[in-house]
């Protein structure tokens, strides 16, 4: 019976290819699922094998512990340099994107708000 082993949901697509690397290297037989049309299903790696399931557990948890180190080490490393990306640095690249979400955001809030004032009344 298959087993999940690697959820895909939000996962960088570097990562994703380097996990399907690590299982492919290291002989391990998995297959993929896709979210679907919709995005609504459970994107993930499956293994299909079950007594590999402790193995690739293994080989994933030290490949996340060195991804890990080496995404702290980059983050660090940018910011020493002042190139890592701030708040504001995205609120320049797309200023009018921006202020559309923030009025959208503060619109909702209004109106929740109002239907609750008016709940009361």
């Amino acid at each position: 019976m298959a087993k999940i082993i690697f959820r895909l949901n939000g996962v960088p697509d570097d990562e994703a290819h380097e996990v399907r690397e690590l299982f492919a290297r290291n002989a391990i037989d998995f297959y993929e699922t896709s979210a679907g049309n919709w995005g609504v299903s459970m994107s993930a790696l499956w293994l299909k094998d079950d007594s590999q399931f402790e193995q690739a557990r293994v080989l994933l948890d030290a490949y996340q512990t060195e991804r890990t180190a080496r995404m702290r080490a980059e983050y660090a490393r940018l910011k020493r340099e002042g190139k890592n990306k701030t708040f504001w640095d995205a609120v320049k690249e797309k200023p009018v994107s921006f202020t559309i979400h923030l009025a959208v955001a503060w619109l909702v809030i209004y109106l929740s708000i109002q239907l609750v004032l008016d709940f009361a009344k």
